[in-house]
């Protein structure tokens, strides 16, 4: 029985240390900085902008609310706020765009995209979702900004 006991002490100890890997570029100081988690993850709030229930034809109209929306975006992304943009091609679910906010509540996603003017004007219209993923995503806002060439 002693036996026993202590082989499955050993097989316990063994199978505890393969199942851990420790990374040996792990940098703490960026960790606590992007509130990471010991897996490198964390939690974000994804916005996916459907088309609101304002189907207003009027093209200066339209193009107003879209260089407000333009305009906000830029103000969270300034902010820190905003960590991913993007239209969707057409789809059958009226997916329009993403947003992807480094904020811990749906209250505050909400608060950053209430100035958004075409979301306002229910041109768009957000849906909340937690979304779990890299704690390094905000860094690549640094690179973004040195790879486009120009803006329509």
């Amino acid at each position: 029985m002693k036996y026993i006991t202590l082989l499955c002490l050993l097989c316990l100890t063994m199978a505890t240390s393969f199942a851990q890997t420790l990374n040996p570029k792990y940098d703490s100081l960026l960790a606590k900085k992007l509130n990471a988690n010991e897996n490198g993850m964390k939690s974000y709030v994804l916005v996916i902008l459907k088309t609101g229930s304002n189907t207003q034809s009027d093209k200066h109209f339209t193009d107003s609310c879209f260089q407000g929306h333009m305009k906000n975006i830029e103000r969270m992304a300034s902010l820190k706020k905003l960590i991913v943009a993007g239209p969707m091609k057409k789809n059958d679910k009226t997916y329009r765009g993403i947003f992807i906010l480094d904020v811990a509540t749906f209250e505050e996603a909400q608060a950053l995209i209430q100035l958004d003017d075409a979301i306002q004007a229910n041109l768009l219209e957000p849906e909340f979702y937690t979304w779990y993923g890299s704690a390094a995503l905000p860094e690549y806002l640094e690179a973004s900004e040195k790879v486009w060439k120009k803006r329509n």
